[in-house]
């Protein structure tokens, strides 16, 4: 599976695709909102393999791409829409992003990819995801992608040795618009 936008190519997960993952999620930055502390080689090993699991799912619920430039090739980051059934009407959505590309509206596009497949291709009818609320940039995202807040839960997820706010965000079939793709 393969969906082309403006700038991207979101693309299944090969194999060889650990290396460039592991340089971005080794980053402090991209740590801060993630559970983990750090990452190895093993631990990113696991992460490709597990998505390359999903590929070969019939009937398919989970779909996770990784994102790359159109005009390069480069692995900049994954995204992915996961249903719980393989029948379901509804789906979550989640991305993220090597921090070298973050402010130029790739995760935007990328989402917006998903948003438009599962709207589209696998006939949701809600489609949700969530962020750490201090996580403004994730949060900008699903704001611009026209979802709105659902929740704000407090103190809802322990991680790192505190409890952090989580926000819950969601779009419904009818509030896509026909021509949200093209923009």
């Amino acid at each position: 599976m393969q969906l082309i936008t403006e700038r991207l190519i979101l693309r299944e997960f090969e194999e060889d695709d650990w290396r460039p993952i592991l340089a971005y999620q080794s980053d402090p930055h991209y740590l801060r909102y993630n559970p983990w502390s750090q990452r190895t080689e093993a631990d990113v090993r696991n992460f490709v393999q597990g998505f390359m699991l999903w590929q070969q799912e019939r009937p398919r619920r989970k779909f996770q791409l990784v994102i790359t430039l159109k005009s390069t090739g480069l692995l900049i980051g994954n995204c992915g829409i996961r249903m719980k059934t393989a029948y379901a009407r509804e789906a979550d959505i989640g991305y993220e992003l090597d921090d070298h590309y973050w402010g130029n509206g790739y995760a935007t596009e990328a989402a917006r990819a998903l948003l438009d497949f599962g709207f589209r291709e696998l006939r949701l009818h809600r489609i949700w995801a969530q962020c750490i609320a201090e996580n403004v940039a994730s949060a900008r995202v699903m704001e611009r992608l026209g979802m709105k807040l659902e929740g704000h839960f407090r103190e809802s997820e322990w991680m790192k040795n505190r409890w952090w706010d989580t926000l819950y965000y969601a779009i419904l079939e009818h509030e896509w618009p026909v021509d949200q793709q093209s923009r």
